[in-house]
């Protein structure tokens, strides 16, 4: 327990703040596929998709960051620790998660309340607009 604390108090300095941001959106994106009660193979896969699409990483980087991810994603307790990380990138890349996230969403073609109100929160969080995150929203659902 003194560890988490320890953990979450204390920053390494020799952090690479591309892979703290990385990590953050892996285990947003972890959090997301399981929120519903359930990780179907086509979320799973969905996650190591849009992580591999988007920073272009190879599938042994992709599981290492995934598996990080799952275990960051246990210990927090709320979603602060990853939108903070994250509020700070531009525009584009902010609304590239919430299209990510999406993509997890409709991965199984369903849009559980669940994940819809994950997405709503994340999306706040890192400072993207409602009718981004709407007009993005329509965008994965019509694919």
């Amino acid at each position: 327990m003194f560890e988490a604390l320890n953990r979450l108090f204390t920053r390494d300095d020799d952090a690479d703040p591309a892979h703290d941001a990385q990590l953050a959106v892996a285990a947003l994106l972890v959090h997301l596929a399981a929120v519903d009660g359930a990780v179907k193979p086509e979320e799973r896969t969905a996650v190591r998709q849009a992580l591999t699409d988007f920073y272009g990483l190879e599938e042994v980087e992709v599981e290492r960051l995934v598996g990080e991810a799952m275990r960051r994603d246990a210990e927090a307790v709320d979603f602060y620790r990853f939108t903070s990380e994250l509020s700070t990138l531009d525009s584009e890349a902010r609304i590239e998660i919430v299209r990510m996230m999406w993509q997890v969403v409709f991965a199984d073609d369903k849009n559980h309340e669940l994940e819809d109100n994950m997405v709503w929160r994340v999306a706040e969080l890192i400072g993207v607009s409602t009718r981004d995150r709407n007009i993005i929203k329509h965008q994965v659902a019509r694919r």
